[in-house]
């Protein structure tokens, strides 16, 4: 099998088998098939896109490439959570603390800024001293201890995501359902959680601009997630303008805490609450 085989078959708007997609990615992440091929696969999925047995296919693949979180050892329902992104979406620094309040241990894998929307783990480490890298059992220590943990993504889980991650950013294949989808859930599997909650957001501000594509993307990643039995929700959220009153690292932590505290703005306040309800 040929790395180009499979990129020019997809290119010509083919259906690649499970077999030549398992083939792709474990070379990628073996390094025998090279960064500029893999952006060549990457912009064919862009303008071709996948069909919904090829996009599980190439998530459970991704999942398949890294360690996989047990967190049977946590008692009750485990909850995570995730935004597809947006200019000053800082609602996870919020929701986590928020639902862990309750008694709900929220285990939560993040990522870094992709595109033009800023990631949870760079506003985290504009904390001093923060900590994103954990590993599995300090990781399940925190849930045991406090109730939530909001992790990076570690070398030994899903290792083909965070390369392709990495690529997507740079090579202009971001905003492209398959590859989303896929990039999202392989984590939210990888993480071990019992229920998951997407916030996929939508506008100008979100890397969906259009609703029938927003609903497209949150149907996909509903079904990629229930097909491994995993509690799935998806709400769909405007991000034509930024969230609340910050944008930048620093000032949406400074922006949370007042959240925390009763004191940020209505409207992302009832926000927050009513994605807690959800996963409540």
């Amino acid at each position: 099998m040929r790395a180009v085989d499979v990129i020019q078959k997809k290119r010509d708007g083919l259906e690649l088998t499970s077999d030549e997609i398992k083939w792709l990615i474990e070379g990628y992440v073996a390094g025998t098939v090279p960064d500029y091929q893999m952006s060549a696969f990457a912009m064919a999925v862009y303008f071709k896109g996948m069909s919904t047995r090829e996009i599980s296919d190439l998530t459970m693949t991704m999942v398949g490439t890294g360690q996989q979180i047990d967190l049977s050892a946590i008692s009750g329902v485990k909850v995570d959570k995730h935004s597809t992104g947006g200019v000053g979406d800082k609602v996870t620094l919020v929701l986590v603390p928020l639902v862990a309040s309750f008694g709900i241990p929220v285990a939560k894998m993040s990522g870094r800024g992709l595109g033009h929307t800023g990631g949870t783990l760079d506003k985290l480490e504009s904390i001093k001293g923060f900590q994103i890298e954990r590993s599995q059992e300090e990781f399940i220590k925190q849930v045991q201890d406090i109730g939530l943990s909001v992790i990076g993504q570690s070398d030994q889980l899903v290792k083909a995501d965070k390369l392709l991650y990495a690529l997507r950013d740079v090579t202009a294949t971001v905003d492209t359902i398959p590859l989303i989808a896929s990039s999202v859930m392989s984590k939210k599997i990888a993480a071990g959680a019992d229920s998951i909650l997407l916030d996929v957001t939508v506008g100008e501000g979100a890397f969906m601009k259009n609703l029938d594509d927003a609903c497209a993307l949150a149907r996909t990643m509903v079904d990629l997630g229930k097909a491994v039995g995993r509690r799935t929700t998806a709400v769909i959220t405007d991000m034509s303008q930024p969230l609340g009153t910050s944008i930048g690292n620093r000032l949406e932590i400074l922006e949370a805490l007042d959240i925390l505290q009763g004191k940020g703005r209505e409207d992302v306040t009832e926000f927050i609450c009513e994605l807690g309800q959800i996963m409540l």
